[in-house]
Parts: structure tokens; sequence; C-alpha cells
């Protein structure tokens, strides 16, 4: 009996001890897949979010993916989500992820503007395919509007051609905005009946002229309540930003017809002055034989003279001479008014013939206004250059006029000023083909125009625009003068 308790209490303990041996492993093996499955939980997670960033940046490198602050749980443990579902208890609390969301880039203004690239130019096609008949050329730097995408080309309307353009030879959108100090200019258009532009960024300052409504004018400078713009030549001063409308523009594609119409018209400017130049030289070296033949003649008559003195011929010489006397009385008025046509012809006005008229200058010429406005017309889209008198290479304002007006034999003053005094003075109201418009700073003459009728003037402007046309009235006229009688 004593031996069977013994085996019975042996086998119990046995018992209780394999119990509780395999109670703690399994305590321990449970406690060890919780943590595993954690960590495997962590592990999941964090491949999602690298998944997450490395497919944003692969789409849109420009893209923000947000993610949403969320509180640590009160073990100090990390919010993490397994699957899409909360997990609480004993483990750091878990909650659901945010969808991952790209903040949009706002929309550039010029999502739609393509501006060309390009070493020189791009070709504009007719079809999406270099091998497609050309229609016309984006030079570096023009702008087009792009109409729609077609794979690696896209249809774009700029000046007077459409076609297809391959993208890669155009800056699109903030691209394109970048370009735009480069490439575009900036014009402020007058939005009230007349502006004034002021000599400083103040309304205390000296007036430097009017300018009206409509107009456009070059912006040299923007700032936050004023806008300095070029007027024309050197002429620049500040007006309200309150009283202006500021636009980018940007030089438009031509056609390739529009090209070779542009070099025609350089082939014929250039030809025509060089026609100017041939005849100036012409009407100079016959107007130096004239006077050398004068010259001779005069010494030749004075020759004349004293031989029939020394001959005795006292009475009869003396006759003669009162005869010549007369003669040359009426002849020196005759010379006069040949003097003066010779002036209206192409001669330098003279001291006397400005005094006649008590207009501060002489009429030069007689002929067709129209003529000489169209001669001018001629020239337009050539350079502007201070100092210049070339109307193909570049002139300035009075170089325009001088050289315009020496076609027709009519010789002018070099400077506006000059120029401003010569002829006949007339209502600005009154001008008409022909004549010439006179602009002033501060009261003093610093550009000139010729009126081309119409209320319209041909000037070289600016460097910007250099020989173009405008409203005669695209500044406060100071003076008009009538250079033909």
């Amino acid at each position: 009996m004593r031996y069977k308790k013994l085996v019975k209490t042996i086998c119990g303990a046995g018992l209780v001890l394999s119990f509780g041996i395999f109670g703690q492993y399994m305590v321990s093996t449970s406690t060890t897949m919780g943590t595993e499955t954690e960590l495997a939980g962590m592990s999941y997670v964090l491949d999602q979010y690298c998944t997450l960033q490395t497919g944003a940046s692969q789409t849109d490198p420009e893209a923000i993916v947000a993610f949403s602050d969320t509180p640590a749980n009160s073990n100090g443990g990390m919010t993490t989500t397994v699957s899409g579902t909360a997990v609480t208890g004993d483990a750091p609390q878990v909650t659901a992820l945010p969808t991952a969301t790209a903040t949009p880039k706002p929309k550039s203004e010029y999502a739609n503007v393509g501006i060309s690239i390009a070493a020189d130019y791009v070709n504009i096609r007719k079809k999406p395919s270099t091998d497609a008949e050309i229609i016309g050329k984006l030079y570096r730097g023009s702008a087009a509007t792009i109409i729609k995408n077609a794979g690696d080309w896209v249809y774009i309307k700029s000046g007077s051609v459409s076609g297809y353009i391959m993208k890669d030879y155009l800056a699109i959108g903030y691209s394109a905005e970048k370009l735009i100090d480069d490439f575009g200019t900036k014009w402020a258009t007058v939005t009230t009946e007349t502006l004034k532009v002021r000599e400083e960024k103040n309304t205390n300052c000296t007036v430097l002229t009017l300018i009206p409504e409509d107009e456009s004018y070059e912006v040299v400078r923007e700032e936050s309540e004023w806008v300095k713009i070029r007027v024309d030549g050197d002429t620049t001063g500040y007006v309200s930003k309150d009283y202006v409308k500021i636009s980018v523009q940007f030089k438009k594609a031509v056609s390739i017809e529009q090209e070779r119409e542009e070099a025609r018209r350089k082939a014929a400017a250039a030809a025509a002055a060089e026609q100017a130049a041939r005849e100036e030289q012409q009407r100079k070296a016959a107007q130096s034989n004239s006077q050398s033949n004068s010259q001779s003649n005069s010494s030749g008559h004075k020759s004349s003279s004293n031989h029939q003195n020394s001959s005795g011929g006292h009475k009869s010489s003396s006759k003669k001479g009162n005869s010549d006397k007369s003669s040359n009385g009426g002849g020196g008025k005759s010379g006069s008014s040949d003097s003066g046509s010779s002036n209206g012809s192409g001669g330098s006005a003279g001291s006397s013939g400005g005094s006649s008229n008590g207009g501060g200058g002489s009429t030069l010429g007689s002929g067709d206004g129209s003529s000489i406005a169209s001669y001018g017309l001629k020239f337009v889209g050539n350079p502007y250059v201070y100092g210049g008198t070339s109307l193909t290479h570049g002139t300035d304002c009075s170089g325009f006029t001088q050289s315009v007006f020496r076609k027709f034999g009519i010789s002018l003053p070099r400077t506006s000023r000059e120029q401003s005094r010569v002829g006949k003075k007339i209502k600005v109201s009154s001008a008409r083909a022909g004549d010439l418009i006179f602009y002033a700073s501060g009261g003093r003459v610093n550009h000139v125009a010729l009126c081309i009728g119409g209320g319209r003037v041909v000037h070289a402007s600016n460097p910007r625009t250099g020989i173009t046309t405008s409203s005669m009235y695209y500044r406060t006229p100071y003076c008009a003068r009538r250079i033909l009688g």
C-alpha cells in the first residue's frame, strides 16, 4: 500500500510537472508569435509606405504625397496599419492608412502656349511628319498657341500660320513662363482718355507729354504703382499703373510666302536707297560743275571787260557797263529767284527765305506729299539706330525724315529741333501727307515723324519697333511744318 501511494505520488508530480512545462512552453510560444506578428505587420506597413513614395516619384517627381498626423498610443508605440484594420489591446494602436493623394500643381497660364527654343527656327509642317510640306517657320523666341496634341507633335496657330511642330522644340507651360523676360515684350495700353507721362514716380514732377487712350507703349520697367514706358526715341517716363493694362507679346510665326515677301520688300528698299544715294551724288556733281562753270564764265567776262577798257572804247564800255549793271541788277533778282527755285528742288533754305515766310524757316520745295509718304512707308520694319541715317541699315527719327526728303532733292537739317524751324508752320489738325509732325518733352522738340495722311505718321520710333507707323496723336504733337509749297 505504501509502495502504491509512492508510485501514485510520483506519477502525479510528474504529470503536474509535465503540465507546467507544457504550459510554460505554450505561453512562451504565444508571446513569441504575437511579437512576430507585430513585426510582420510593421514590415508590411513600411513596405507599403515605400511603395507609395516610390510610385509617386516615378509618375510625377513634383507630386506631394500627403499623410495625416495621428497621435501616439498610451503605450508610446507607433501608429501602424495592418490590412486597413485597427487593432487594440496590449499591442501598439493601429489605425487605418489614409488614402495617398497628390496635390496638383496649379495650372500654368501658359499651358497652351509654346515658345520656340530652336537655335534659329523650327519648321511648321502641314502634317505631323518630318516628310510633310513646310508651310512656315517659328523663329527662336516666337510663340504659338497650342490647339491640340498629336503624340510627339502639337498642332499650333501663330500669326497667319497653322500647322504641326515637334514638341521637343517648344517650351510649354511653366517652362514657357521662364522665357518671358528673354523673349517677351511687355506693353502698357492706356485705359483712360488722356494720360500724363511724368519725369519721375510722383504727381508733383514735370509732365513730359500726354498720351491717348488705347495706344500701347513698350514697358521699360514695371513697379508696384508705376510703370516706366518708352514713348519714342529716347523719351521715357512714368505713368500710373491704375490707368494702363499690361500685356506680354511675343513674335509670331511667319509663313513661307510672308518670308519671301519680306525678302522682296527688303531688296526693293535697299535698291531704292541705293538709287537715292546715286541721285544725290549726281545732284552734287551737277551742282559742283554748275558752280565751276559759273566761276569760269565770271572770270572770262571780267577778262573781256578789261580788254575792251584797255582798247580805248571808254564811252562804249561805260555804256556797256551801265547796261551790264542794269542787266546784272535784273539778273541778280532773277538769280535770287533761281536760287529760291533751286532751293525748291533741292537746295538748303536761305536766310532771306526764312524771313520771307515769317514762320521760322523756309518752304524748301514743291511736289507730291503722297509720293514722299509712300517712299517713307517702303522702309517700315527696318531698324532704329540712334545717330543713324541709313533707311535700310538703321536710322533715328530725324535721320529718317532727312533721308526720305533727300530722295526728292530736298535738304533738311540733321536734328529734329533744327527741322522744326524749317518750312511753314501749320495747324496739326490740317496736316497732310508729306508734312512733318514734331513732338516735345519739357517744351523741347525731341522727335519728328512724317505724316502719311489719315491722321497717321511713319517714323523711326525706337530700338524695339524700328521704323513703324502710328497714330499722329500717339503722343501730344508739339507742332507741324509744311515743307512742300
